[in-house]
């Protein structure tokens, strides 16, 4: 991609980002570990918010910079680094959603210390707990919400949260996705449908 193009797609790399990618490439272990500082938080807020869990998060973010630093080698500057990086998180994420799906991981309910815990009742809001209606309404509307999503092949679900909980640009999740602009937007069509169905009365 031309430099016009990444700076006409607001992917423009900044002169320090540029030079910490290429320090670390030439083996500079601080580089690599202020590039990974750099953009940590963005990894982690997206691994939760594509897997839904903060342990499977953990996992991903620990796994997608494992990948960076053995094929930093590999990126050409021929994109913007946050695309790259974007990219192989995603794919990360896929490869755990892929997995769920095959051991039809679906529910919400986590082994812990303190025996099972369902992670969607750490995400009520404090007006729900002194609302026992509302309470149960709001956890029946995030298990469906869960099930819609989980009903979404694994692409089709990484396309949907890019676009509606990242807010990237259709463009962007093709590019990330290493598909095209017009393919995101038909699989972002399909599950938007899917969930349209699942979820009508609460739309």
């Amino acid at each position: 991609m031309a430099q016009e193009a990444i700076e006409a797609a607001g992917l423009r790399l900044s002169p320090q980002i540029d030079s910490l990618i290429r320090a670390a490439q030439g083996g500079d272990e601080d580089a690599f570990e202020q590039l990974v500082r750099a953009h940590d938080q963005s990894v982690l807020r997206l691994a939760v918010n594509l897997l839904g869990s903060p342990e499977d998060a953990r996992d991903a973010y620990q796994e997608a910079f494992l990948r960076v630093y053995r094929n930093l080698h590999t990126f050409r500057f021929d994109c913007s680094f946050h695309t790259w990086l974007y990219r192989i998180v995603t794919n990360v994420c896929l490869d755990q959603l892929r997995r769920r799906k095959v051991r039809k991981e679906e529910s919400t309910v986590v082994e812990t210390s303190d025996g099972p815990v369902d992670r969607m009742d750490s995400v009520e809001t404090e007006s729900a707990h002194a609302d026992p209606e509302r309470k149960l309404w709001n956890r029946q509307l995030k298990e469906r919400i869960e099930g819609a999503l989980a009903g979404l092949s694994a692409r089709e679900r990484m396309v949907f949260e890019l676009r509606h909980y990242e807010g990237l640009r259709l463009r962007n999740i093709g590019e990330i996705l290493g598909t095209s602009e017009e393919a995101a937007k038909n699989c972002l069509f399909r599950a938007t449908q899917k969930m349209r169905t699942v979820l009508g009365d609460c739309v």
